[in-house]
């Protein structure tokens, strides 16, 4: 039987973690937008590349954002 080479991800580092963020604001509509599809989707974090403390801050900012009205639900 043939050997099934498996492909090995390139593990991207944290952006927040380098930038040494505490707290990820709502109001920052600028970081925010780095974080959404074009459709106004969360991306994961696989794509992303977010420790999962900073993507939790990241999911809990974007729907308060959401919420204020800075950022839309859906983009069509």
């Amino acid at each position: 039987m043939p050997k099934v080479r498996q492909r090995r991800r390139k593990v991207k580092a944290c952006k927040m973690c380098e930038m040494n963020v505490e707290y990820v604001d709502y109001k920052d509509i600028r970081i925010l937008k780095d974080f959404l599809n074009e459709k106004g989707k969360i991306l994961p974090r696989r794509l992303t590349g977010n420790c999962a403390k900073h993507q939790r801050m990241v999911k809990i900012a974007i729907k308060r954002a959401r919420q204020m009205a800075l950022l839309p639900y859906i983009k069509y």
